[in-house]
């Protein structure tokens, strides 16, 4: 039986969190969730994520895209999204390759395309 996807969820937002965490266990995942920046690091290290799910403004304005830049320049293949508030017209313009996000996921989010989205990022056993 292969092992479970192992998702990192980072936001500064409790309730965000909880309801990805709930929607994403329930479709199968094993999640973990950080309510910071510097968190979100700890566990990156600890739980070797195959996804990350990461807010851009937490501590810091852009506090998601250092978490991401880490993570990119540690793990260049491995799938980064942003979690935000920012339109999709203002994603756009910001260059989220730059940043190390793979894609953004609008709150609040939409459940059915970050499931499509994560089924189709997700390691292959």
């Amino acid at each position: 039986m292969p092992d479970k996807t192992k998702i990192l969820v980072i936001d500064d937002d409790p309730a965000i969190c909880v309801s990805v965490k709930a929607i994403l266990e329930a479709s199968g995942y094993e999640v973990f969730t950080a309510l910071s920046g510097k968190e979100g690091l700890d566990l990156f290290h600890q739980v070797d994520p195959d996804i990350v799910l990461c807010d851009m403004m937490m501590e810091d304005i852009d506090a998601g895209a250092k978490v991401a830049g880490v993570i990119k320049k540690e793990q260049p293949d491995l799938p980064v999204f942003l979690l935000s508030t920012i339109g999709d017209a203002t994603a756009r313009t910001i260059g989220l390759d730059d940043l190390g996000f793979n894609g953004v996921f609008q709150k609040p989010v939409n459940f059915d395309l970050l499931l499509s989205v994560i089924e189709k990022h997700r390691k292959k056993s």
